[in-house]
């Protein structure tokens, strides 16, 4: 794959943010630091960095979240804010054998997506 000036413009932004954006974030973010990219490219790039697996790509019922991550990782998504955090999860090894003994799959990676809101510290 091709490195354009527009593709580093978004893999740039995607790691010096280290979150999860939208393409109209991309877009808007771009656009407000003076890179004049238009929204045909923002998508473009995105896809074509997706499909290299350069990027994380997460579909949501709101749309597409990018990501400057592709290893396999899990996500802890914030009922509240919608805020998503990625996770470095191993599963224990026992769990991972129950799984495959009931599915007869053998599981070779894995990603977790897990929901919640922030703990109140006076819970138990």
């Amino acid at each position: 794959m091709r490195l354009s000036r527009q593709r580093r413009m978004v893999l740039d932004l995607l790691w010096s943010e280290a979150t999860h954006l939208s393409a109209r974030d991309i877009f808007q973010k771009l656009n407000a630091c003076g890179r004049s990219i238009g929204h045909t490219s923002v998508y473009q790039n995105l896809e074509a960095l997706q499909s290299a697996g350069l990027i994380e790509c997460l579909d949501r019922a709101n749309g597409r979240l990018y990501s400057y991550r592709s290893d396999p990782h899990s996500h802890l998504t914030c009922i509240e804010t919608g805020n998503i955090t990625d996770l470095d999860i191993e599963l224990p090894e026992d769990l991972l054998d129950q799984i495959e003994a009931k599915t007869g799959y053998c599981i070779h990676s894995y990603t977790l997506q897990l929901s919640g809101r922030p703990a109140c510290k006076n819970q138990n």
